[in-house]
């Protein structure tokens, strides 16, 4: 059998040959030892020949001594770096399949990319069209990338998909704001919002789905980020692998955005076809982030100015002495309750009938409309607002205003010792230290209104119940002194269901009667899978909150009752289906005539509901009117 020794150096011709009896060496392509005792150790095969150190040769075979020895070929030293199977070695056991799969991730890559860039910022224009254009920002990424050298080539595809994962993220945030407030998230004001949004879902849909919503939300925002490094770095080193295809692309992209620039080509919904929407959109959010800081200067100096500062109290609101005066907020109650036509005939069937049962019990009303500074949600700023004669429009500026010696519509009440000053504020669930702001001598929250029913989704107590429990509590009290109140009714909050209804007010109790109530309305998982159904959902909460607040004047006032009551802003845009009006109604009642006629140059109209071209006010300015028709 042949004898086959290692490649090795041969020794020289003059030099000792191993005897036969020599241990065997180990085989440096194996790395096997020999079995004989005293065997050295591998690394002597890097001990440089020497005359005395004679390199051994491989103990010949157990064969038969006749056996011819073949002539030594030398071995190939095996590749010191093996190819990589793969995939725990799936990849070289099907290359097709890996290919395709490479090829895969490669496709989505380039499209989770393509359409990060090209993402809007609001649902209605999440289309088709929308994917269908030439982003100017992209181009020029693509150029950096080729023209960078490798190093700074691969930090920059990380930072660039990082960034684009937060661009993405805002993207969806706006989206979500858009839906709720119909406006973008603000960077400087907003954050705030984060915590009360998860109030909402917690008080809404328990604190099972609270949990479910914030973890889907941080799995959304780590995947979305993760995913973007992942593919910008892939799209990166396939733009390297085949840089002369890439260039060539880049440029016929970066022509073919010019040309269309040039020429003003759009789609057929006339969208354009190249777009530099991103940077229009960083352009945008770096101005609101200015403005976001600058707001808190110009805010101050609106602050400082007040008319009715150095008004003496016994000057002020004369025109209301012994009166009764309810400023009462009906949550969501927006101008498309009345204007929208699926829900005009309903509401204003509730408007009138209320119209003219109030008449009979003898009180008149006016009603206008007022732009609200919110939509959707943020009803303590649109209360701030018409209370403080300021334009809340942000949380940074109602904080500036409830940690300043701003004098409020409620306050100047006060001010005057006069009345006494309660708030019903049944939304109210925690410590609430602006209730001292606004000059209120005592507040009765969702735990000091004696109810014992059920919440309502977000709606601690009925309407129906709130008002009753004033009556009960301050209103119907014997020898008081006339009251200014400020009531808050919360049943037409979102998200509409289910919904408590009228019953006969002698029924109410300690409120009890609800849970068979609650247990008979409408699911809200169900109810939002459809927009119709919340409409009329909404519908149907506004027109309980407009009977309980009727029904409740006509069963309780008198000659000294006098009613303020408005809406605090448009519901979500879900409900307004895509009117962009900030106006909520506002009505005035009143048992006493004098103090309708102190209002007659504002042109109202006379009923509970306003009509299409009544007057339309800033809601900051009700506070300096009001004040003035009922001076001195």
């Amino acid at each position: 059998m042949p004898h086959l020794t290692p490649s090795r150096q041969l020794p020289d011709a003059d030099g000792e040959t191993a005897p036969d009896d020599a241990p065997v060496q180990p085989d440096s392509t194996t790395g096997d030892t020999s079995d004989a005792p005293g065997a050295p150790d591998s690394t002597a095969n890097d001990t440089p020949d020497t005359p005395d150190t004679p390199e051994p040769l491989e103990t010949p075979t157990a064969e038969s001594p006749d056996t011819p020895k073949a002539t030594p070929e030398p071995a190939t030293d095996p590749d010191p770096t093996p190819a990589r199977a793969g995939w725990f070695g799936w990849r070289r056991k099907y290359p097709r399949v890996a290919r395709g799969v490479t090829v895969g991730v490669s496709v989505l890559s380039i499209a989770l990319v393509y359409c990060a860039l090209l993402l809007p910022n609001r649902l209605e224009r999440l289309n088709p069209d929308a994917f269908l254009r030439i982003p100017a920002e992209g181009i020029l990424l693509a150029g950096l990338l080729l023209w960078l050298p490798s190093r700074a080539r691969r930090i920059t595809a990380v930072f660039s998909g990082v960034f684009l994962g937060l661009l993405t993220v805002l993207k969806f945030v706006d989206m979500g704001f858009y839906q709720v407030l119909a406006r973008p998230f603000d960077l400087v004001l907003d954050w705030i919002l984060l915590d009360d949004a998860t109030d909402f879902v917690r008080e809404s849909f328990g604190r099972t789905g609270e949990i479910l919503a914030v973890a889907g939300v941080i799995v959304l925002l780590v995947a979305v980020l993760v995913l973007t490094t992942l593919a910008m770095v892939r799209l990166t080193n396939l733009m390297a692998r085949h840089s002369s295809a890439a260039t060539r692309t880049t440029l016929i992209l970066g022509t073919a955005w010019i040309t269309c620039v040039t020429l003003g080509v759009q789609l057929t919904s006339g969208v354009p076809v190249a777009t530099k929407g991103n940077a229009e959109f960083l352009g945008n959010r770096v101005e609101q982030v200015r403005a976001g800081l600058r707001d808190g200067r110009i805010f101050e100096k609106q602050a400082s100015v007040d008319a009715f500062a150095a008004t003496p109290p016994d000057q002020l609101l004369t025109g209301l002495r012994g009166k009764d005066v309810l400023f009462t907020f009906i949550e969501s109650y927006g101008r498309t309750a009345i204007d929208d036509p699926a829900m005009a005939t309903q509401v204003d069937a509730v408007l009138s009938k209320g119209t003219s049962d109030l008449k009979a019990a003898g009180f008149e009303s006016r009603s206008a409309w007022l732009r609200s500074p919110v939509t959707g949600a943020g009803s303590w700023l649109a209360h701030s607002t018409f209370l403080s004669g300021l334009w809340i429009k942000n949380q940074q500026r109602y904080r500036s205003l409830t940690t300043s010696d701003r004098a409020t519509l409620t306050s100047y009440f006060g001010k005057t010792g006069a009345w006494r000053t309660v708030g019903v504020v049944p939304g109210v669930r925690r410590a609430w230290p602006e209730g001292k702001f606004f000059g209120l001598d005592h507040i009765y929250d969702s735990e000091h209104l004696g109810y014992q029913g059920p919440y309502f989704s977000w709606t601690p107590v009925p309407d129906q119940f709130s008002l009753e429990a004033f009556e009960r509590l301050e209103h119907g009290r014997k020898d008081r002194e006339p009251i200014m109140a400020e009531i808050i009714l919360a049943s037409s909050h979102n998200p509409w269901s289910p919904i408590a209804r009228m019953i006969d007010w002698e029924d109410l109790g300690d409120g009890s009667v609800f849970h068979q109530i609650k247990k008979e309305g409408t699911d809200p998982k169900e109810v939002w899978k459809n927009p119709e159904s919340v409409r009329t959902e909404y519908r149907h909460a506004v027109e309980y909150s407009l009977r309980s607040l009727t029904e409740w004047v006509e069963r309780y006032g008198d000659k000294n009752t006098v009613l303020v009551f408005l809406g605090d802003h448009q519901p979500v845009p879900t409900v307004t289906a895509g009117s962009t009006s900030k106006d909520v109604p506002v009505t005035i009642v009143a048992h006493d005539k004098k103090v309708l006629d102190r209002i007659s140059g504002w042109g109202w109209t006379d009923g509970l509901k306003p009509a299409g071209n009544a007057p339309e006010w800033r809601m900051d300015t009700f506070r300096d009117r009001f004040m003035t028709a009922y001076a001195n």
